[in-house]
């Protein structure tokens, strides 16, 4: 067995009967939609058409909303159909960011994720959804696609059908019947500050989609005249939560590294203070983590009742063992027991690099934000670890271990990571993009509303301007420590705002 919907757009008139049933049937709250039909017109008078496009959860065979929760409450039943359960939802809202069609919304009474569960109540007892049923021109079919003498399966099998972003790989169950290209592809046709009806609803929690009016994607003569906005999912605790790990993780690599080479020796001080800017940077890496939950009380589920497909679980555990060791390598430097720091420096070190690299196997789990599917990002996050380390080593005291040896390895080592961040930075934004979506993300950082911050704070404040510092001091060869401080406090700001930018662009293109 396996539910699926067609939705025949040659019958559909656009009265919101489906919508209204939906919520009438699930007690949606205001605000919020399992079900929305978007209006595109398209043309010029007298030769305009208007176009609708039924909207809801495309109960994919390969649902990446399951595979990205932590605690299995998005979970896909036998029946093919996709369903949630509320009681066991932290509101951490992966499972939104990896819907590539907006179906996924967080109930603003009860905090937990929710979307279109095919009327499950309905089907188990043999009553189609209520969509169907209110639907006054049969342009709704819901059905056993696996029953070859089911209406859905002959409708497949006899129309040309098309279904939403084929290219994500999630094998939609939700088919278009007469489909139309500028209301199926989200970017298509333009959005302006009012609708038919309505203006366009920016009290949405953190400003929905981003629509430039200049975007090359846009079709000649296509507008949408109502729509539904969507909640852009994450806020700033995200990109700030990747920062402080990327402190947290890579300030005991860089001195591990010189003294690798034989540039740096051990130092007693410089250990325990610098694994303790690890702890509590990776103690606000939690903290944001939690803080971004919209049930809190609810987040050690994550470690008791892991989904263990999910990177978000997976990265939980990783965080914890890291913490772990952090924790014997601070307490052994404390004590004094030289050996066992020597022993515990690099499995502490490669469980940093893990720990730093693992958000982009979480963004990788996020299909709805191609911006994000960079195969850059894990390395480019181990580069932005050694960068961060490299700074703080370079503003640590002298006497906490951060002298002019530790200063003299510190300004090549933060030369040489600040040119490969802003190599990998400028490849993200310059490689080709290979869906609409990341390109669109791109160019909301490039020539977007997030231009400013990414050209002026990413790349030119916090990028260039403390590698030339560095260069002077290296070419030079005087270590001035407060021209080096300013650098590295320069290139820690330049992370930030690069990750938030990158946070921010990916998850301001419209999905739906």
């Amino acid at each position: 067995m396996k539910y699926g919907f067609v939705i025949d757009n040659r019958k559909c008139i656009g009265c919101h009967a489906c919508t209204v049933a939906c919520k009438t049937e699930n007690h949606v709250p205001v605000g919020v939609n399992r079900t929305w039909v978007k209006y595109v017109e398209k043309g010029l008078y007298p030769n305009t058409r208007r176009v609708f496009q039924v909207t809801r959860c495309n109960h994919c065979e390969k649902p990446p909303c399951v595979t990205i929760c932590p605690v299995t409450a998005m979970y896909q039943r036998k029946d093919g159909i996709v369903d949630f359960d509320s009681s066991r939802c932290i509101g951490c809202k992966a499972c939104m960011q990896a819907c590539p069609y907006d179906s996924i919304y967080i109930d603003p009474e009860d905090h937990t994720a929710a979307k279109c569960h095919y009327c499950a109540h309905r089907t188990e007892v043999g009553l189609e959804p209520a969509c169907v049923i209110v639907c006054p021109e049969h342009a709704i079919i819901a059905g056993d696609l696996s029953d070859a003498a089911s209406e859905i399966a002959q409708l497949v099998a006899r129309e040309p059908v098309r279904v939403r972003k084929p290219e994500q790989g999630t094998q939609p169950k939700l088919f278009y019947i007469d489909a139309d290209e500028s209301a199926i592809v989200p970017t298509a046709a333009r959005h302006e500050s009012i609708y038919m009806w309505s203006q366009r609803n920016a009290l949405v929690h953190g400003g929905g989609a981003i629509y430039p009016s200049d975007s090359p994607l846009l079709q000649k003569n296509a507008i949408t005249t109502y729509d539904v906005s969507h909640a852009r999912p994450w806020g700033w605790q995200v990109p700030a939560y990747s920062w402080t790990k990327s402190i947290g993780s890579g300030v005991l690599a860089v001195p591990a590294i010189a003294m690798l080479l034989g540039r740096l020796t051990g130092n007693r001080s410089r250990d325990i203070a610098l694994a303790t800017v690890a702890l509590l940077f990776t103690a606000l890496t939690t903290v944001l983590l939690v803080w971004d939950l919209d049930h809190k009380e609810r987040f050690l589920r994550v470690v008791f009742m892991p989904q263990t497909r999910s990177w978000l679980a997976r990265g939980a555990f990783i965080l914890i063992v890291y913490s772990g060791l952090c924790g014997l390598f601070w307490l052994a430097a404390v004590f004094g027991f030289a050996q066992a720091s020597a022993w515990l420096m690099w499995p502490t070190v490669l469980l940093g690099f893990c720990a730093a690299a693992y958000t982009a196997f979480l963004f990788g789990q996020c299909e709805g934000r191609d911006l994000w599917q960079t195969p850059l990002l894990p390395a480019h996050l181990i580069i932005q670890a050694l960068l961060c380390g490299a700074a703080v080593l370079a503003l640590l005291p002298g006497s906490f271990g951060g002298g002019m040896q530790a200063v003299s390895f510190a300004i090549p080592f933060l030369t040489a990571t600040l040119v490969l961040h802003l190599l990998m930075v400028l490849g993200e934004i310059a490689m080709p993009h290979t869906t609409d979506n990341a390109r669109y993300g791109a160019r909301l950082m490039t020539h977007g509303p997030f231009a400013r911050a990414f050209w002026g704070g990413a790349v030119v404040a916090g990028g260039l301007a403390p590698l030339a510092i560095l260069l002077s001091a290296y070419l030079l060869m005087e270590s001035n420590r407060f021209a080096v401080g300013i650098a590295s406090v320069l290139a820690l700001a330049g992370v930030l705002i690069f990750e938030w930018c990158f946070v921010m662009a990916g998850q301001s293109v419209p999905n739906s």
